[in-house]
């Protein structure tokens, strides 16, 4: 009997334990402890770059492209585009230079540049026939760093002169034969038109080419000219360019 009752004040001790510990200071039942887990990162999307299928004109090398006239120039076999040149404008030439006959610099025997005309008149003739002078002067007598590379010009004369449509434009075109004082001389072409971007301010196209070179007959000036092609036109993808040889 005595164990027995010995075992009941023993389970009525353990009870009455856990009913103080189920309790606060002030005998209310604490309220039950909750675990609150960090938020999940939200992971942002990432925006994928996308990549047009177009061909970069600006990368193609049978193109030479003029952003900000809005033009492309084929570039024929045998030519390039230069990463450096003389004069801070689009430019092709011929890939192989020779030594100039003036003697002191080198040469190339082919170039074409393209150029925003800088004056206030906007008529495409009035406009090649002022630059043909300039284009001549810059490539047979003297050239921007004051290089007399053929020996001056001496004579010089009109073989083309008229009106022509280039780039979707109706232009102007002027083509000299120039006599020098060393070498054999050369011709020298100023085109002339309208852009097709912006305000239309006009565009200038000069084409040089050394005479007596074989690789550079005239027909080759032609055919560069109807070449050039408003930007965007289909003809940037380089199929003109790439057809000429000369």
């Amino acid at each position: 009997m005595a164990v027995t009752l010995s075992g009941a004040l023993v389970l009525a001790t353990a009870v009455t334990g856990v009913i103080l510990l189920g309790r606060d200071d002030g005998g209310t039942p604490a309220a039950p402890t909750t675990t609150t887990s960090a938020p999940a990162p939200v992971t942002t999307p990432t925006a994928t770059a996308t990549t047009s299928d177009e061909p970069d004109p600006d990368e193609n090398p049978a193109v030479l492209v003029d952003q900000l006239n809005g033009v492309t120039v084929p570039v024929p076999e045998g030519w390039e585009k230069p990463k450096s040149s003389s004069s801070d404008v689009p430019t092709i030439r011929t890939v192989q230079s020779y030594d100039c006959p003036g003697g002191s610099s080198f040469c190339y025997h082919g170039t074409v540049t393209t150029h925003t005309a800088r004056s206030a008149e906007t008529d495409p003739k009035a406009l090649a026939e002022a630059d043909i002078t300039t284009a001549a002067d810059l490539a047979y007598e003297e050239d921007s760093l004051g290089r007399r590379n053929h020996g001056g010009i001496t004579s010089h004369k009109v073989l083309k002169a008229g009106q022509l449509s280039v780039a979707g434009r109706v232009g102007y075109l002027v083509r000299w034969q120039v006599t020098t004082g060393k070498g054999p001389g050369g011709y020298v072409q100023s085109v002339a038109f309208p852009s097709s971007v912006g305000s239309g301010t006009p565009v200038i196209v000069r084409l040089v080419f050394d005479a007596d070179v074989a690789e550079l007959p005239l027909s080759l000036m032609d055919t560069i000219t109807r070449g050039v092609r408003p930007l965007g036109d289909d003809g940037t993808s380089g199929g003109v360019g790439a057809s000429i040889s000369p």
